[in-house]
């Protein structure tokens, strides 16, 4: 099970821990700066977390919550162990009274972020933020700890009293199958509040603060045929990948079936098909071993309105047949908002754009089905997420801190 704590808001006066005290003094915003400025400053003390979803997200956790805490935010620290026995952490906030009957509003994000395998920007490493005249580069930048950075300026930026909640969400392990957003939705009673007043949600990620009405839906298992190890000059051994290749031809044959057929596809997406991707690996490091293990990874990505648990289990059947191991790495669902609706009208009247759209990629958005009123809107082009000089322009945080005071103002 999750551990949750709730905190009290932070008095300003109070300390922070010495390390935390030490990051922020590098930063510390004069009162002149303007809310750019001040996003900035938070977006370079975030950078330095390395909060690669293969290890713990602590670390950035406390700094989120630390910094809620200094804005007049209760918090809520909900803990819980990986399945690589890694502690993770979802920190989430509110402002606002509550005895207020108005929904107010909800952000999301994630604090963790992708692995660094290469990195080309050549003036700074990866955890180091880089400012040129119209860049921040750094691991995070643009997915998506700018996006949050925006969020903590605008708040800052609002003092005034609030009429209605505001709730900020900091999730783990969305990188990697979404883990941290089930968890909240299974154990959290900061989000189980905000599903019972409905409040208008935004989910931060990247979309060059246009926004999206929905986004495809995905699963991925880990499929394993076991053989036996052995000289392949003897004969003795049993190849794992010749037990692996029927089950490949069955999920080709699955493929070529989902091409062209209407009830697969949906043209409001780019692309407007069902992708499947599949990868393979026996991991043996000579010609002249007979692979005792093969391993295949299949993901799919469905869109709203195809049909799928029909996928999955077609998928899960050509496994069962084959008899081979299988393990569930994901499974999220599309997000869907109606485009039509009074929610997504506002949000383009606020945002001073002619219609919403669609992507391919998603978000946590897959997990929190709960949420009647839901959009994707966050600064930064996805082109630049996960790329080996990730950077934000510095005009995305600009607007997008702005337009998240504009909704601050609006709905609380």
């Amino acid at each position: 099970m999750a551990q949750y704590i709730f905190r009290r808001p932070r008095n300003p006066s109070s300390k922070a821990t010495d390390a935390h005290q030490r990051r922020r003094s590098l930063c510390t915003p004069a009162r002149s700066y303007n809310w750019t400025m001040q996003c900035l400053e938070y977006l370079k003390q975030l950078i330095p977390f390395s909060s690669v979803s293969n290890t713990s997200n602590v670390e950035v956790s406390r700094w989120a919550e630390t910094t809620l805490q200094e804005l007049g935010f209760e918090t809520e620290w909900m803990e819980y162990t990986d399945p690589e026995g890694l502690q993770k952490v979802c920190v989430s906030g509110r402002k606002g009274p509550r005895e207020s009957t108005a929904p107010g509003m909800a952000y999301f994000c994630h604090t963790d972020v992708v692995p660094v395998g290469s990195w080309s920007f050549p003036h700074s490493g990866p955890w180091e933020p880089f400012q040129t005249a119209d860049r921040l580069y750094g691991r995070g930048s643009c997915d998506m700890k700018g996006s949050l950075a925006c969020m903590l300026a605008a708040v800052r930026a609002h003092q005034k009293e609030l009429k209605a909640p505001l709730y900020v969400v900091c999730t783990a392990d969305e990188e990697i199958g979404l883990r941290g957003a089930e968890r909240m939705v299974t154990d959290s009673s900061m989000y189980r509040e905000i599903v019972s007043r409905q409040p208008k949600s935004i989910i931060g990620e990247p979309t060059l603060l246009s926004v999206v009405h929905a986004h495809k839906g995905g699963s991925g298992v880990r499929v394993t045929a076991e053989g036996v190890a052995a000289h392949s000059s003897t004969g003795k051994g049993v190849n794992a990948n010749f037990l692996m290749v029927p089950f490949l031809a069955d999920i080709k044959a699955l493929v070529d079936e989902l091409q062209g057929r209407a009830e697969w596809e949906d043209d409001r997406f780019d692309p407007p098909t069902t992708n499947i991707n599949l990868g393979i690996n026996d991991h043996t490091p000579a010609l002249n071993i007979t692979p005792a293990h093969s391993v295949a990874t299949v993901c799919w990505r469905t869109m709203p309105g195809i049909d799928y648990e029909a996928l999955k289990q077609r998928v899960y059947s050509i496994v069962e047949r084959h008899h081979l191991k299988q393990e569930t790495l994901f499974d999220s669902r599309p997000m869907f908002t109606d485009p039509d609706s009074d929610y997504i009208a506002e949000l383009l009247e606020v945002t001073g754009t002619s219609a919403s759209h669609t992507v391919s990629y998603g978000t946590d958005g897959s997990q929190f089905q709960e949420l009647q009123h839901a959009a994707v809107v966050g600064p930064g082009d996805i082109r630049q997420a996960h790329t080996d000089d990730e950077w934000i322009s510095l005009d995305q945080l600009a607007k997008g801190t702005e337009l998240y005071g504009r909704l601050i103002n609006r709905w609380c």
